[in-house]
């Protein structure tokens, strides 16, 4: 049995820094620091800053006066901020740089007075962190769609001013079915010059389709609700490989193994290499003697921390 890395996979520049935010925070303040949601969506990297003295909360309600608070990589609502200035709480924001880019997307439109489409998933956090920077006059409204049919019982009372953007962490050809759909129904409509898809989760796509041509099985490391790497699972699928996606190696069953000449492995952005590396070592108890990269490209992005963390 051969093993087959995807490269790129795993942590992503914004993870490293949310993580990196609240590691900082608690060497800088001690424990405990409050953060709002997950800081990413994977239970080990969620369990190992519950060690530190992190404390997850889902609404600032939870957060007791002249507390430390963080808010998680997924980015928050405009009523969020306000709350957490009015309490005064000492604020560090991990939200993603490329998830930030697309509330001042949306906060422009609201603005300019554009209905607005987000194309997402129902209950993400991102989703609605941003659904909640659209604050527009005259009681127009963001909408969300998730899927072509959604587009089809759209309907929109400003048709020729609308807008859309999308959730940073889809499938990148589901998306852009909806964004076609879109385009055909209402031609006036504007959006970003490119879809708000980040670089990591088109990379991890890119890497996995490579992968899933090399593969018979494909594991996918990361939590069930982890939205990148659901999708990495599902475009497996679709291509006809069987997949599955799992937290560790714990959940991995020997039934799966038979018959299966090369397994295929990647991550999503949140899930640490330390859990690859841990399923690589069992696939070698259990025989595997080969293990590649696909690479399918290098990254090097980096985003900077909060001035007053670095």
């Amino acid at each position: 049995m051969k093993i087959k890395l995807a490269t790129p996979r795993g942590f992503c520049a914004g993870v490293d820094r949310a993580i990196e935010i609240v590691n900082r925070a608690l060497d800088l303040y001690g424990a405990p620091v409050y953060v709002r949601h997950e800081v990413v969506h994977n239970r080990t990297v969620v369990d190992d800053l519950k060690q530190r003295g992190a404390i997850f909360v889902d609404e600032l309600s939870e957060v007791p006066d002249d507390a430390t608070v963080i808010f998680s990589a997924h980015g928050v609502a405009k009523a969020v901020r306000r709350e957490a200035d009015v309490r005064g709480f000492q604020v560090f924001d991990a939200t993603c740089p490329l998830v930030t880019k697309v509330h001042l997307e949306v906060d422009r439109f609201a603005r300019q007075g554009r209905e607005t489409i987000l194309i997402g998933h129902a209950g993400h956090p991102e989703v609605e962190g941003t659904i909640g920077q659209y604050e527009a006059e005259g009681g127009r409204r963001m909408h969300l769609v998730e899927d072509v049919s959604d587009v089809a019982s759209l309907e929109l009372e400003h048709p020729e001013t609308a807008a859309f953007v999308t959730q940073t962490t889809l499938s990148v050809d589901d998306t852009a079915l909806v964004i076609d759909a879109l385009k055909e129904k209402y031609p006036a409509i504007t959006g970003p010059r490119k879809d708000d898809i980040c670089y990591a989760t088109q990379n991890r796509q890119d890497a996995l389709k490579q992968l899933a041509l090399e593969s018979d099985l494909i594991l996918v490391i990361g939590s069930a609700n982890s939205s990148n790497s659901n999708r990495l699972r599902e475009l497996a699928e679709r291509i006809g490989v069987t997949a599955y996606l799992i937290d560790s190696v714990e959940q991995v069953e020997s039934s799966w193994l038979e018959g299966v000449e090369t397994v295929g492995i990647t991550s999503g952005a949140s899930a640490p290499e330390s859990l690859v590396q841990q399923l690589v070592q069992w696939l070698r108890e259990q025989g595997a003697t080969e293990v590649m990269d696909v690479v399918t490209v290098v990254e090097d992005i980096e985003f900077t921390l909060p001035r007053t963390l670095r």
